[in-house]
């Protein structure tokens, strides 16, 4: 296991440094000029130079992409164009709220579209099934940013029963311990300021979560229709076993690898994915982080987050690996 673990993070080095140099020489290759677009209107010629001098951009373009990447290697991405700060405190103030929304957006769509799609693979052509179908094809289908805004116009606006920005009401401050402001505030014992939190992050994650949601619902079903034609099952049948017992203890173990398969991936989107949702929801996420170094064409910033995000979907990637052995003992990570 530690083998295996070591290989593949050895294999992702060239990756990461692929992607980097890709990020950096699109950066470059991109209209706009950061000294042109931050600095004051009414500076001289003087000024916009030494400001390009202060931030490395009168070097040559791979001296700059050298100077970025061996600072990479120590967790500094350089210092922020746009907000004068370190690039890596920056992602580590925005990336709790980030995480926080994608595990909120994962926990609804494994609640509601792993259970909906074992439903309806159980009984195929039924009223559940078309049902199931019928929410599945809407949650791939739809627009985030769409529903995001009718969300809003709804139960903001009109019912006035959900907040349609932010992360917390202001004035109800908790003591950061992970960063997750629901748990922090569960913690310590603050179950009002939890409670007004959970409000805060319903609507972002649900929109966000809705798409994962259809995707688990369609695969779980079609996994389980494959597992319930399987010998073991028959064999689970005539030994007198009920179907709720097949259903939950055989037939949803075994298509658990493809669920979790999923699951992975989708969780990574997730988190590069949640671009559109911080922005509709005004999330203080690294998403709106990024953005706004777009804007600005703020290069450590941007490929600062790019990294963060690249290296997630890895670390997630193999977390699901070493889920496939827990999942079903026949898998063999060492070989």
């Amino acid at each position: 296991m530690v083998g295996y673990i070591l290989r593949r993070a050895f294999g992702t080095i060239p990756v990461i440094l692929l992607i980097s140099l890709l990020v950096f020489m699109l950066l470059q290759a991109a209209p706009g000029d950061p000294a042109d677009i931050l600095i004051n209107d009414e500076a001289t010629a003087a000024d916009v130079a030494a400001a390009r001098a202060r931030w490395g951009l009168d070097q040559p373009v791979f001296l700059q992409y050298w100077n970025f990447l061996t600072a990479a290697l120590t967790l500094d991405f350089g210092t922020s164009f746009r907000y004068a700060m370190p690039v890596t405190d920056l992602i580590a103030e925005r990336f709790p709220a980030t995480l926080e929304l994608a595990f909120f957006a994962t926990v609804f769509a494994l609640l509601i579209g792993v259970p909906l799609g074992l439903a309806a693979g159980a009984r195929p052509n039924s009223w559940i099934d078309n049902l199931g179908s019928l929410g599945g094809f809407f949650g791939i289908s739809m627009p985030n940013f769409w529903l995001a805004i009718m969300l809003i116009l709804l139960v903001s606006g009109e019912l006035n029963l959900l907040p349609s920005s932010g992360r917390h009401t202001w004035g109800i401050d908790v003591e950061p311990i992970t960063g997750f402001r629901v748990f922090d505030s569960l913690i310590q014992g603050q179950f009002a300021a939890a409670w007004d939190a959970f409000l805060y992050v319903i609507m972002p994650a649900f929109v966000l979560g809705i798409n994962m949601t259809g995707i688990l619902m369609r695969i779980t079903r079609s996994s389980i229709l494959e597992v319930m034609s399987e010998d073991y099952i028959m064999t689970a049948r005539a030994k007198g076993l009920s179907g709720r017992t097949i259903l939950w203890r055989h037939a949803l173990r075994n298509a658990m690898v493809t669920v979790v398969t999923i699951v992975g991936l989708e969780f990574g989107a997730l988190l590069s994915g949640s671009i559109i949702v911080e922005t509709v929801f005004s999330w203080p996420g690294i998403g709106q982080l990024l953005l706004s170094g777009l804007g600005a064409r703020d290069y450590p910033l941007i490929t600062g987050v790019v990294l963060v995000y690249t290296t997630l979907f890895i670390v997630v990637n193999l977390v699901v690996d070493l889920l496939y052995a827990l999942t079903d003992p026949r898998i063999q990570l060492a070989r």
